[in-house]
Parts: structure tokens; sequence; C-alpha cells
């Protein structure tokens, strides 16, 4: 599990890094929140712990912001010396999974990331994602950057053969056979659902994400 702490109290984010790596979490730490919202640009974390008050950006513009540019559900907990009803109401009103008040105890700390990573990692594994893109397997609900695209049917079924097998290549035999089994169509039938995805997946967005790998097949993934 990794876990980045959002704390400008060094001495706190230290008890609680070196805590947790004692269970074997991979701990980050950020001093305030910009720093914080960086971090969580720059690399995948299952967990989030948060404190308020927060130099340059609070903990809950911080919560906020996170919500919006991360996709794989993460887990948020406010970590704070803020105690009254009031304080905790705003805290779940702005997205969090847990609200802890400080001081708090170690091992209870570490039970509550651990109950919030269940629930998170129970919800992520009916969602696939790359990028901006998301895919609720439950609803069929496809997103990217927030917003709702409806699929055909087809085109619902190679987007998600695509994210589950990537960054790797799907060759268009593979893609065809999970469309229509043994009772191939013509040969143009594939290339147009790919088009059709296309455009919808990736033409109102600035950055495309399906790939043509000729002779091969095709593949989604983020290339720099």
């Amino acid at each position: 599990m990794r876990v980045l702490i959002v704390e400008d109290a060094r001495s706190i984010a230290q008890s609680i890094t070196e805590f947790l790596q004692l269970h074997n979490y991979t701990c980050d730490y950020a001093h305030d929140g910009v720093s914080g919202l960086n971090l969580a640009r720059e690399n995948e974390y299952d967990i989030f712990i948060l404190d308020i008050s927060l130099p340059h950006m609070s903990g809950l513009e911080l919560c906020t912001r996170l919500q919006d540019i991360v996709v794989n559900n993460p887990g948020i907990m406010f970590l704070t010396a803020r105690d009254t009803l009031d304080d905790k109401l705003v805290g779940f009103s702005k997205g969090c999974d847990d609200y802890l008040v400080k001081p708090f105890s170690l091992d209870e700390l570490k039970a509550r990331i651990d109950a919030i990573y269940e629930r998170t990692h129970h919800a992520r594994s009916k969602v696939l994602s790359i990028d901006t893109l998301t895919v609720n397997l439950e609803t069929r609900e496809v997103k990217r950057e927030g917003q709702d695209i409806v699929l055909t049917k087809n085109c619902y079924k190679i987007l998600t053969v695509l994210l589950k097998n990537s960054p790797a290549v799907v060759s268009r035999d593979t893609l065809t056979h999970e469309l229509w089994a043994d009772n191939f169509p013509d040969s143009d039938s594939l290339k147009s659902h790919i088009y059709r995805l296309r455009q919808e997946i990736d033409k109102p967005f600035a950055k495309p994400l399906i790939h043509t790998i000729q002779g091969e097949g095709f593949r989604i993934a983020v290339l720099l």
C-alpha cells in the first residue's frame, strides 16, 4: 500500500511514516497542500492522509482537487486537530472517507487506513482506468475528464478488452473473436468500430489514448 502524508508538522509526519513503514507501507511526505497536489499528479497512491490547516492550500481544497485529478479511487483521510461536529461534517462533505482527530493512536490510524483500503480496493477492482479515462464494469459508465461518454455495445467491448490488457498490444484477431466469436464479418467491420471508438474516446480530448500498432493490432496507453 502506498500512502501520501500531507502534514505541516514534520514530527507527526515522521512518526506516522516510521510506524507505517514498520508494517511494510510505502510512504511519501509533503509539508504543504501544493506539494501534496504535485506528488499526487506524479505518483499513484492508495491512501491520502491530509491535515486540514496546511500552508498554501488547505486540506479541504486539496481533498477536492485530488478527486478531480486522481482516477484510481484512492482513500482520503483527514487527520486534524479540528474536532467539532461542524468541522467533521465539512470534512465529509468534501468527500473524505474518514476523519481522525489529533491526538491519536498510531494503532488506530493503521486500523482506519486498512479499513479504507479494503473499501476502496474493492470498488477499484470494478473500475478500469487509464489517465483520465474510467470504465465502471458494474454500471457500464464511461467517463473521460469527468465527461460521460456513450458507446455502442461493440465499442464498449473493444474498450474494455484494450483496458484489461493495457499497455500490451491486442491483436486484430483477438478483438474480432471478442466481438463476433467465430462468425467473423467482413474485414472492414473492426476498422469501423475502432474509428467510432476513437471519435468518442480520443477526438474531443487533447491526448490520444488508442494507438494502432502496424502489423500487430491496437493498444491503449499514455505515450510520452
